[in-house]
């Protein structure tokens, strides 16, 4: 697969805005740290505000205070995701990069909205946040909306879409971990079909097995078992950077990326008509239908 190396890491960005959301931990934290010393702009996007800030104060004794911003967004309530979008909307930013970071792994349960978790966090409430913003990436373009996914997506068979409406089922809750990040590949390669030409390029990654909080509510011993030979949310943020920043990739949209390389992501994955059943019962779930957003 094409590889990206040839992307200059250290080129400076220019106070250039980037919204990571899940920015106050992990490779999210990591991803707006490495943005903001190259001279970005970013918001720190997440559901606690008070962690966000702290890490904004922090961060702010590294670089320029004033290319900080904080964002509230709590991805498993679709009126959060709602009010965020509208402040982005309000204070007219131009977006060089969305970065759907944040994410659960090994979460049970339902959104506040009554969609299995994992499904409702990772993949639903980064669809609404960036459809809602549609307008603006497409005003800021060139733009490009980034999407964490994994490599988990690999052992998905199939698509149930009435299991996304129902409680976690699985013990260790990753199956439906699997199936939300099967939704991000779908949903990036969806975005590339339906944006062409408007200047909005989309990506999807798997940033490497990262010992994070994302697998804090996988029950133990898997946890423990999972996490001691993971690498560390350093290691993680560079292909999430790679895909969000690289000038070789400015051409290319809806791709798969690894280690910093193009990737093949799963056949089914691949299967275009799936992405837009996805696309439809998703905008159906968050209610875009119905408002004609």
């Amino acid at each position: 697969m094409k590889s990206a190396a040839g992307a200059d890491a250290a080129a400076d960005l220019g106070g250039k805005l980037f919204i990571v959301t899940g920015a106050n931990s992990g490779i999210g934290r990591v991803t707006a740290q490495r943005l903001a010393q190259r001279g970005a702009r970013v918001v720190l996007a997440g559901r606690s505000r008070e962690r966000c800030q702290a890490f904004a104060d922090q961060l702010g004794r590294q670089v320029d205070p004033g290319l900080i911003e904080v964002l509230a967004l709590d991805l498993a309530d679709l009126a959060s995701v709602r009010a965020a979008a509208a402040v982005v909307i309000e204070r007219r930013w131009t977006i060089a990069g969305l970065i759907n970071n944040a994410g659960v792994a090994g979460a049970h349960g339902q959104t506040r909205d009554g969609f299995e978790l994992a499904f409702g966090v990772n993949h639903l409430g980064h669809f609404l946040f960036t459809r809602l913003l549609e307008a603006r990436l497409r005003d800021s373009a060139p733009a490009r909306v980034v999407n964490v996914s994994s490599d988990a997506h690999l052992r998905i068979k199939q698509l149930d879409f009435a299991a996304l409406d129902r409680p976690t089922r699985t013990r260790t809750g990753l199956h439906e971990y699997g199936v939300s990040k099967l939704c991000n590949v779908l949903f990036t390669r969806a975005l590339a079909r339906r944006w062409a030409g408007s200047g909005v390029t989309s990506y999807a990654l798997h940033p490497g097995v990262i010992a994070t909080d994302i697998w804090r509510q996988v029950p133990q011993p898997f946890r423990w078992l999972m996490t001691r030979l993971m690498a560390s949310p350093a290691d993680g943020a560079a292909t999430t950077v790679l895909c969000a920043t690289a000038p070789d990739l400015a051409s290319v949209s809806g791709r798969y990326y690894r280690n910093q390389h193009e990737a093949r992501p799963s056949r089914l994955a691949e299967d275009d008509a799936l992405g837009d059943r996805l696309w439809q019962e998703s905008e159906k779930r968050v209610g875009l239908l119905m408002t004609g957003q």
